[in-house]
């Protein structure tokens, strides 16, 4: 799964007021900048997984990945590197708007279905999984570590619900911009991981 569709995007109203700082023209400009990154670079995927034993995260922890729509950076390759390593490994499901996402184990060979957002997610009947990292897809991130969603808040709010998490954005180098605008609830990141490797905040 890929996180929350840009159809969930919800539009604040002061971003309207302040068309200079607008979230929204933000997404639109790295929404098109990401595509265009993934066109270029198609080992992107078996770049990152190359990654897998730089990001040191503690023995059999549970990762949360997504499954990547829209150009987002891919993360499954790294994620089945990490699995192989013995990370148990979860993908998020959405099963309430508005609400925190929740994380359902996933492996290989599991089957995926469409929810109601048109995004992959594990079967109903798969186990709930409370991880202790996850890897964040983003439409841009800055030298602060603070990345851009989509807008509906469905990981701000579930990253501050997990205690003692470690969030890794996953992104293509080129996404970076020097700062983005932020808000109190936005939940930073912990490291990047681009196809350049990892770095820490």
């Amino acid at each position: 799964m890929a996180g929350p569709n840009p159809a969930m995007t919800g539009i604040d109203k002061s971003e309207i007021e302040c068309p200079m700082t607008s979230k929204t023209t933000l997404r639109k400009e790295a929404l098109a900048k990401r595509e265009a990154l993934a066109r270029a670079q198609p080992d992107f995927a078996s770049r990152l997984a190359g990654f897998a034993g730089d990001l040191s995260l503690p023995s059999d922890v549970i990762v949360a990945g997504y499954w990547p729509t829209r150009g987002e950076a891919d993360p499954r390759a790294l994620m089945l590197a990490l699995s192989r390593k013995g990370h148990p490994l979860a993908l998020p499901c959405v099963e309430k708007k508005d609400a925190v996402l929740i994380f359902r184990s996933w492996y290989e060979d599991h089957c995926l279905i469409a929810n109601v957002f048109g995004i992959e997610e594990p079967e109903p009947h798969r186990a709930v999984l409370v991880p202790s990292v996850v890897l964040v897809p983003l439409l841009a991130f800055d030298a602060n570590g603070y990345r851009l969603g989509y807008g509906g808040g469905y990981y701000d709010r579930t990253l501050a619900a997990l205690p003692d998490i470690t969030v890794i954005g996953i992104a293509y180098a080129g996404q970076e911009v020097d700062e983005l605008p932020r808000q109190d609830h936005d939940h930073p990141l912990d490291m990047i991981l681009t196809e350049g490797g990892p770095r820490f905040f």
